[in-house]
């Protein structure tokens, strides 16, 4: 009797052990790992969505149709709600602040996938002394620099582990820093050659181009012709000319001819950062300005450009002052305005329109539209949030005396938003075909160390106020639309592959949101809001949003362009 008992027990266990490796190997074998169901489908191509079912399996879209008779690891209901390509931001800067926090937050919880960096500035080439300030220079976010050139840092970034995917451009004032320095005078034969080289290493390494920001020195000190030689650099590889142009305000057309022009010499794309006409009086040239980027396409130039949907721009304070007069750097700055005459003519520069230099704050049209949103020195963080007019009101003097103390007092260039541009003209660049999105900004969170300084709410709502305010409220473009070109219209400006299209075999970025829910809830007084109406959001394959709360995954990537592939 005990024996059979025993044999019983045996086939017992046997027979749960059998279901237990009928169960593994079911899972094992099934086709997807996550299947989105009954959404509907914007694949990124602008074409009228559809109703059906996403499969993924492992970093990739495995299908798209009918999935009624599969099952999957997980399965998520969509119906009622947009399944679409993740967004792509084509102006971010966040390099230090995935550093920060790799999550991403502000990003991923508006829809963003990709983010784009190098608006002239990227994290490398480095060389020692470059190194070193940036070891030095950390007011708010501490890390170390244990990177040398701009593939090493892209490298080090996914194995300190990020939530999205990143890509760069390699900076030209980074390249003229690197060899020149800060200085005002143009690269011998010697030191051109150099810097072409150094394109060439990062275009090898995987960056998409050459990207530029002209209004700022030492940028501003280069000419058009070394441009164009440091884009003929990167063309063999694929690269393209990105550029925040040398005005945006009283020579904007003329700006616009050089990146033509420099797009055209050296056989690239041709990208404009953050497209406007800064200034009441230059409001009305965006018209010819969209009238010589469509003529220039369709004589066979590839012009492009992108845009943030706020009629404030940031940066620096420092961007009210001359370019000459940081020649050699912001320390030879700091040292000038502390001269009792150049403090006198500066003043005088601040109040002038000028035609040479692009004066941000004559532009604005008046100091109450300058808002500061950023320092470094503890005790003027009270003054954040505030209009230079305002802090000139607390402090008994002048704006333009506010705006240089302040900036001797922090050491900084002070982060600062300037009301610049207008409505009509930010609503007729959103409608054009050929104009994607970037938000200008750092990817924020409303905690820790981000609460140090203000933001622009561009950081928290840049995307999704494509979506929600000028799509479906505004009505301004199609969602179809929308999604096409903060996806499918990037990724082909970038000339980046399988990215901004829902399609087989392309990498699982995708997008699960409500469009009737979907707003910006940042403003000016109030930025650090996160953006609402996203529910899932995946990146390559893992899911990184679920029901609109982070899961902490980090399973972003270095997307590189064709140079990279050209040299493995």
């Amino acid at each position: 009797m005990r024996k059979n008992l025993t044999n019983l027990s045996m086939l017992r266990n046997f027979v749960f052990l059998l279901i237990a490796c009928i169960s593994i190997i079911s899972c094992s074998n099934k086709k997807y790992d996550t299947i989105i169901r009954n959404g509907m489908i914007y694949d990124g191509n602008g074409d009228t969505p559809f109703k059906g079912d996403l499969g993924i399996k492992n970093d990739t879209i495995a299908f798209i149709g009918d999935l009624s008779k599969e099952n999957a690891e997980t399965d998520i209901d969509a119906k009622g709600k947009a399944v679409s390509p993740g967004f792509i931001n084509m102006l971010s800067w966040s390099p230090v602040t995935l550093i920060e926090d790799g999550r991403s937050q502000g990003e991923i919880r508006e829809g963003v996938t990709l983010e784009v960096f190098g608006e002239g500035e990227s994290m490398g080439p480095l060389n020692a002394k470059m190194k070193k300030e940036m070891q030095d220079d950390q007011p708010v976010f501490k890390y170390k620099v244990d990177w040398n050139t701009l593939g090493e840092y892209m490298q080090s970034m996914e194995k300190r582990g990020i939530s999205c995917n990143i890509a760069s451009y390699v900076g030209a004032t980074t390249i003229r820093t690197n060899v020149i320095g800060e200085d005002n005078r143009d690269p011998t034969p010697e030191e051109l050659i150099k810097m072409k080289e150094l394109v060439k290493q990062a275009m090898q390494e995987g960056a998409l181009g050459v990207g530029t920001s002209l209004i700022y020195p030492p940028a501003f000190f280069a000419k058009t012709n070394e441009l164009i030689e440091l884009c003929k650099a990167a063309a063999p590889y694929g690269g393209s000319y990105i550029s925040h142009m040398r005005s945006e305000g009283n020579k904007l057309n003329e700006a616009v001819e050089e990146l033509i022009t420099i797009a055209k010499e050296a056989n690239v794309h041709g990208e404009i950062y953050h497209l406007k006409a800064a200034g009441i009086s230059n409001w009305p040239k965006m018209d010819s300005v969209i009238k010589r980027v469509e003529r220039a396409r369709k004589e066979g130039i590839d012009i492009a450009a992108n845009m943030y949907t706020y009629t404030a721009g940031a940066t620096g304070l420092t961007a009210s002052l001359p370019p000459s007069l940081q020649d050699g750097g912001f320390g030879k700055l700091w040292k000038r305005l502390q001269d009792p005459a150049i403090r006198e003519a500066m003043k005088k520069a601040m109040k002038t329109n000028a035609t040479d230099w692009e004066n941000l704050y004559y532009g604005a049209g008046s100091a109450d539209k300058v808002l500061l949103l950023g320092f470094r020195r503890d005790s003027l963080f009270k003054y954040t949030g505030k209009s230079l007019a305002e802090v000139a009101k607390i402090r008994h003097t002048t704006p333009e005396d506010a705006a240089i103390d302040l900036i001797i007092q922090d050491s900084s260039r002070i982060e600062v938003a300037y009301f610049l541009m207008s409505e009509d003209n930010v609503k007729k660049q959103i409608a054009l075909p050929w104009v994607s999105f970037g938000s200008d900004a750092g990817s924020m969170a409303p905690e820790g160390n981000f609460l140090k300084q203000s933001s622009h709410p561009r950081a928290y709502g840049n995307f999704t106020r494509v979506i929600g305010y000028y799509s479906r409220d505004e009505k301004i473009i199609s969602l179809e639309k929308a999604i096409q070109k903060l996806a499918k219209v990037a990724a082909t400006n970038l000339h980046i592959s399988k990215r901004g299209e829902l399609k087989p075999g392309n990498f699982a970025d995708v997008l699960v949101f409500d469009p009737a829910k979907v707003n910006d809830l940042a403003t000016y007084e109030k930025p650090h809001q996160y953006s609402t109406g996203m529910i899932h959001v995946w990146v390559n394959g893992t899911q990184v949003l679920k029901d609109g709360a982070h899961t902490n995954a980090k399973p972003g990537r270095f997307v590189k362009g064709g140079g990279a592939t050209k040299t493995n």
